[in-house]
């Protein structure tokens, strides 16, 4: 995630030096040893061909706070999107209409305390097969930081309270088992709440989440038994298998070298993904072996992509603006089968 230059002098200042400098190296942690190396005519090479058709589907008011921060997908192809500034939870209709179905309560202090931002924000969000939406809200105080639930026609009502000087970021549901998984981007650490609500318990707190100076464990997906985490300090692709026992196993670094990474969205079965990098209006593909290569770009209309989701043959991407400060929107793009290795 990004935040507006003028909200914080200071978080804005850890931000663009982050980006400016690349984030830095990569850990250690993400080391030949624990990804295959992909190699140099593969790691970042520009391919058009597995996305194709990219159009803006909707444009976002980014006076009014609508700067898109996660998305889940319904049936019918509408997006349930969090306006993370303007606190908000929004439905995109497949036409682009939007409607607020809820504005999360102020923090009495604003949100300064707010972990790494300064300001109070919406942030993950998924959809469960009935229809229910949990989202998370970050806003430094013990009284709304947390994992939230609105269901249809109901009232956003917070269901596990989540530690004030955390950050949660990104959001998965683990629907066979009934668990919520929470990436903590200022703490380094993944919490696991039950659907039904109740206390978080720290579920992995490996040093492959950790931040190394703005926000780590950030963007995250449940997918074939593992949570999957990328890290937008170390620009690495993490996953997590849960265990019989639904603990977490060795945590294994899967693809390295993406600075700013956020959101991911896999293709399909299988660990071959999309990528939402932020700080250079990029969407990557990364293959099995952790190689990567540039699919969208700010010519597709990209604007600081915060999240992906993929649903058949179309892929959306999210885009806040946060520092292009132009156009927050919605990109719909075209999968082609190059995506999936058939060609």
């Amino acid at each position: 995630m990004f935040k507006k230059l003028s909200v914080s002098a200071a978080a804005a200042g850890a931000l663009v030096a982050a980006v400016t400098a690349g984030l830095g190296p990569v850990a250690a942690s993400a080391s030949p040893a624990s990804v295959p190396s992909p190699s140099p005519a593969t790691a970042s090479t520009a391919a058009s061909t597995p996305l194709s058709n990219a159009r803006i589907a909707a444009h976002f008011d980014l006076a009014q706070g609508q700067t898109p921060e996660n998305v889940a997908l319904a049936p019918d192809g509408s997006a349930y999107v969090t306006f993370a500034k303007a606190r908000q939870i929004a439905k995109v209709s497949p036409e682009g209409t939007v409607r607020i179905l809820a504005t999360l309560p102020r923090p009495a202090d604003g949100g300064v305390r707010t972990p790494a931002l300064g300001f109070p924000l919406t942030t993950g969000i998924v959809r469960a097969g009935d229809g229910t939406l949990y989202f998370l809200y970050a806003t430094g105080t013990s009284d709304l930081t947390g994992v939230w639930r609105l269901r249809p026609g109901g009232e956003p009502r917070r269901i596990a309270e989540l530690p004030a000087d955390g950050l949660p970021n990104g959001l998965g549901l683990d629907a066979r088992t009934g668990t919520l998984y929470v990436a903590d981007s200022a703490r380094g650490t993944l919490w696991s709440v039950p659907v039904r609500g109740g206390s978080p318990t720290a579920w992995c707190t490996a040093p492959e989440l950790a931040p190394t100076g703005f926000l780590g464990a950030n963007g995250l997906k449940v997918h074939e038994g593992a949570v999957w985490v990328t890290n937008f300090d170390q620009g690495t692709v993490l996953r997590v298998p849960v265990l019989r026992d639904g603990s977490a196993g060795h945590v294994r670094t899967r693809a390295v070298g993406m600075p700013g990474i956020d959101d991911i969205a896999f293709t399909g079965h299988g660990s071959r993904l999309f990528a939402a990098l932020d700080g250079s209006n990029e969407v990557a593909l990364v293959r099995p072996d952790g190689s990567h290569s540039t699919v969208l770009t700010s010519a597709d209309g990209l604007q600081n992509p915060t999240s992906l989701a993929v649903r058949g043959r179309t892929v959306y991407v999210l885009n806040a603006g946060w520092l292009t400060g132009e156009d927050p929107n919605l990109v719909l793009a075209h999968r082609n089968n190059q995506v999936d290795g058939q060609r």
